[in-house]
């Protein structure tokens, strides 16, 4: 009868872990597609068998096992990290593409064509009073496009500044989320993890990454701390360590919960693109407009000085004029000349056209560190072109090792709807095959107890 009730007891038991792996394999079926699950493996652990002692044997549930992979997570998460920055950068330097364009017909480049074409067209008649004033105009239409550009350029910082604070906020609000976590118990008791939470946390982490580059390690007590940059504290346990940004300088900064500079540790994600952008690309490009817009202004300035005016006089003003310090693209500016106030002869020749000839041959004249105007604007037009085509070039590049990452990830703690069927056919006959087993014994040991009394 003892030996009975054994079998009896092991049945039961093995139904019981049968049907936690079914639980199981329904949960990964169920959440195949949820950002961050991994697949969670049933396992079955032998009982001690020692009937002299009490111990029946049999078979029990053990702790389901997660198929997470640390370094498949960490190899998606640094491949995110490198997509969203040049994804950043492309966005960046699409919109600064649009102020330099060179098949525009209107912006720098045509201004500055039609300004040379009027001292070309006064030559023709210098003392005609409609050519003098269209230099005047040409030259105002020159000043206007370089403050358009420049206004533009310096808009976009402000809008990169922006987009800098809202990502400093979405990192905080994430740090925050994996602290929630942290606060939750992860680890099983039976030493199983809590495949919800897991996936939640991972999800979160792999959005942090989209963000910026940080490392994360796994504590002991199943807590996850993150550094960003690796090496300042975003997250310790339930506590998070929130990074600010600052804007009160041209150069804008994040800076740690303690006020310390860590901006360049800020090395990959959507906010590092951001910082490189403002703080790099930007200038560079406006560095660049404010040489050309200067060299422009000097050196028409400088052709009108030679020359004298309609009334024989030279001349007491500039045409162009600027502010270095504030940048000369964003200031270039035309002071209230009157057409007679042209210089469009030569000291030698009163009423002539000498000087108006000179100044439209500075079109021509390689005076801007060994290039023309027009060919020193395509050089930054070009620059802008050719730093979007490589930003462009290695987000395909990193999409296409994301997608790796992701598909050797996925095989390794990814869902297989296919194996989950065949385990679920699996699970459900042993659970049948237990089931009898559990009837059989019912009937023998009613049979048992029915013959025990007869013979006695």
């Amino acid at each position: 009868m003892g030996n009975m009730l054994t079998a009896l007891l092991n049945t039961a038991n093995s139904m019981r872990a049968v049907e936690q792996a079914l639980t199981v394999t329904e949960n990964n079926v169920v959440n195949a597609s949820t950002p961050g699950y991994a697949k969670q493996t049933a396992t079955f652990v032998a009982q001690p068998f020692d009937l002299t002692v009490g111990l029946p044997g049999g078979v029990a549930a053990g702790p389901v096992q997660s198929s997470r992979d640390a370094f498949a997570e960490q190899a998606v998460r640094n491949q995110q990290t490198d997509l969203n920055y040049y994804q950043q950068k492309v966005s960046d330097l699409t919109t600064m593409e649009s102020y330099f364009s060179t098949s525009s017909t209107s912006g720098i480049g045509p201004a500055m064509s039609s300004l040379f074409q009027s001292f070309s067209q006064l030559s023709v008649n210098p003392n005609d009073t409609v050519s003098r004033q269209n230099v005047i105009n040409q030259a105002q239409s020159v000043a206007q496009n370089f403050q358009t550009t420049a206004s533009g350029l310096e808009s976009q910082g402000t809008n990169i500044d922006e987009e800098t604070s809202s990502t400093i906020a979405s990192i905080n609000q994430l740090a925050g989320q994996v602290a929630t976590i942290n606060g939750e118990n992860r680890v099983d008791p039976s030493g199983g993890v809590n495949a919800g939470v897991d996936a939640q946390l991972n999800s979160t982490l792999e959005q942090l990454s989209q963000l910026v580059n940080f490392k994360a390690l796994q504590q002991p007590d199943g807590t996850i701390t993150v550094y960003v940059g690796g090496q300042t504290p975003l997250v310790v346990g339930a506590h998070t360590y929130a990074i600010s940004g600052d804007f009160s300088t041209p150069q804008t900064a994040v800076d740690s919960s303690t006020g310390a500079d860590i901006t360049s540790q800020i090395t990959g994600g959507q906010l590092s693109a951001m910082l490189d952008d403002k703080n790099n690309v930007l200038p560079g490009y406006l560095a660049s407009l404010n040489t050309l817009a200067q060299g422009v202004a000097d050196q028409v300035n400088t052709g009108l000085s030679n020359g004298i005016d309609e009334n024989g006089a030279s001349p007491a003003t500039d045409l162009f004029t600027y502010n270095a310090n504030l940048g000369a693209a964003a200031t270039l500016a035309v002071n209230p000349l009157t057409p007679d106030q042209i210089a469009a002869a030569m000291p030698g020749a009163p009423g002539g056209n000498g000087n108006a000839l000179a100044l439209a041959a500075l079109a021509n004249q390689p005076n801007l560190n060994n290039y023309t105007f027009a060919q020193f604007y395509g050089n930054i037009g070009a620059q802008v072109g050719n730093d979007l085509s490589t930003a462009t070039d290695n987000q395909s590049t990193k999409q296409a090792l994301l997608g790796q990452a992701q598909t050797l990830r996925q095989q390794a703690s990814g869902v297989s709807l296919d194996e989950e069927a065949a385990n679920l056919i699996a699970f459900q006959r042993a659970y049948q095959a237990n089931a009898k087993m559990l009837t059989v014994l019912d009937t023998l040991t009613q049979d048992l107890m029915n013959v025990l009394p007869n013979a006695a």
